[in-house]
């Protein structure tokens, strides 16, 4: 059985880690097949859009633990290699690729787990789904960008809080925090998740991806620093097919149809 589900839609993949007996957490296996994924389709004109999601009762559980047991190796592991080698190159290439990366919680996130679900552009959650940084329960510190992403998302004081007690965030409640996009009915994630995705396969990839890199930039520049951004992305973004079509459909009061590439 692949550690990874690949289904190709139009215009879109979906990527489904699928180690469910393990609640999909991540070994050196799982990490290249969705490595080697993910830029595939970022490299693929023909795909406009990405939608991760898990297999089974959980998104995922973080790191599978049993490859990095202390009990059963010579010495202390090199838990920075690992983030090193696995983690932060992964987290690093959900953030660079310019199409949308729609991410579907159908059950807990945990750990890494929760923070890549996190890294992702949309993420929809069922409402049974939680949301764990597990790392306090362990000794360790939450990595995969969760320092940053919960500090950025959800402001210093609940992210302590979140990162020192472990506690499960429920859905609906990170929909409130502002941590993710939006809770569903657990029996309409899918749904929701592939709607989203099909309108993406459809829209004016160069334009949003331009989008996403100005939103993340934004987080660190100076609004100086962002206005001159924004000036050198739209005069990309207004040299693209897509732009001239969505103008021309504007005016003929008739529905675009973009073909997502550069020129």
């Amino acid at each position: 059985m692949a550690v990874l589900d690949i289904e190709e839609g139009a215009g879109f993949v979906i990527l489904t880690l699928n180690r469910p007996e393990s609640l999909n957490a991540f070994n050196e296996e799982l990490h290249g097949a969705l490595r080697s994924a993910l830029e595939k389709a970022s490299a693929d004109d023909a795909c406009r859009a990405i939608l991760l999601t898990g297999s089974g009762r959980a998104f995922c559980a973080g790191q599978d633990l049993g490859d990095r047991n202390p009990a059963t190796m010579d010495g202390p592991p090199d838990l920075g290699e690992t983030l090193e080698e696995f983690y932060n190159p992964l987290i690093r290439l959900i953030r660079s690729i310019e199409k949308p990366i729609v991410c579907a919680v159908n059950g807990v996130a945990a750990g890494a787990g929760a923070n890549i679900a996190l890294a992702c552009d949309l993420v929809l959650a069922a409402k049974s789904a939680r949301f764990i940084q597990a790392f306090a329960k362990i000794g360790l510190v939450p990595d995969s960008g969760g320092t940053w992403t919960l500090t950025h998302l959800v402001g210093e004081a609940r992210a302590k809080a979140l990162a020192l007690t472990g506690m499960p965030l429920g859905a609906e409640q990170a929909a409130e925090w502002g941590l993710i996009w939006r809770a569903v009915n657990d029996d309409a994630l899918m749904k929701e998740a592939l709607t989203l995705v099909a309108q993406f396969a459809k829209a004016p990839t160069v334009g949003l991806g331009l989008t996403k890199r100005a939103i993340q930039a934004a987080a660190d520049n100076t609004l100086d620093t962002q206005l001159d951004l924004e000036r050198d992305l739209q005069r990309e973004a207004g040299r693209t097919p897509d732009y001239a079509e969505g103008v021309a459909a504007f005016l003929d009061k008739r529905k675009p149809n973009f073909s997502g590439r550069r020129g």
